[in-house]
């Protein structure tokens, strides 16, 4: 059975690849970043992240006893006394406020000669911009469809109180109309009647003259 072998083996044999594992690191720690292929790049990052949380229960721990068994076991594994006292005393602090995330891997491009992948890892300085500034949280789908509904709902709200300004207005409109129209009628039936009156006198002194 082939359960918990998933693993970076990098075709060699088991006390090689911890060796490997523990000189990279030691190069990681002291330099700070380093040049290898991608595989062991992205090998080297659970190995390296496990030493720097010894390093960090090492000081939070209050008993001078466990912070000595947290630095022999980065020793066990990185097998430099000098890199792992850097690591300890020196930027342990460092990563105090993170959990997780302590590396990170640039692709380089490939090797000449063998053309391997080959990749940049480093460990992230505490004043990274990425650790400093927490980013923005993305809006949920729930906030924005309660958003979208509540300006659809305000420009409906819009809309009722425009059109009832409008309907206002134009009833008054048709109602001014309506009471200026008996006005008229009666105004133009008067000046009919006065016109009818000045033909009827107007008539008779004609045939007069005529006579």
């Amino acid at each position: 059975m082939r359960h918990s072998k998933r693993r970076h083996s990098l075709g060699v044999s088991g006390p090689h690849l911890s060796a490997m594992m523990g000189n990279l690191a030691v190069a990681l720690i002291t330099h700070g970043r380093i040049q290898t292929t991608l595989t062991k790049a992205k090998a080297l990052r659970p190995f390296i992240e496990k030493i720097i949380t010894f390093a960090k229960k090492a000081e939070a721990a209050n008993d001078t006893a466990r912070k000595l068994h947290y630095r022999r076991l980065a020793i066990s594994r990185v097998r430099d006394k000098k890199a792992v006292a850097k690591l300890f005393d020196e930027r342990a602090s460092e990563f105090t406020d993170r959990n997780g995330g302590y590396t990170r891997i640039y692709k380089v491009g490939q090797r000449i000669g063998d053309a391997a992948e080959m990749a940049l890892i480093e460990l992230i300085d505490g004043n990274d911009e990425g650790y400093s500034k927490k980013p923005a949280k993305k809006a949920t789908k729930k906030a924005t469809n309660k958003a979208a509904k509540a300006e659809a709902e305000v420009t409906e709200a819009e809309v009722t109180e425009a059109e009832v300004t409008e309907a206002e207005v134009t009833e008054a409109e048709v109602t001014e109309t309506e009471a200026k129209k008996p006005v008229k009628k009666a105004a133009k039936k008067a000046a009919k009647k006065a016109a009818k009156k000045a033909v009827k006198k107007e008539t008779p002194a004609k045939e007069e003259t005529d006579a």
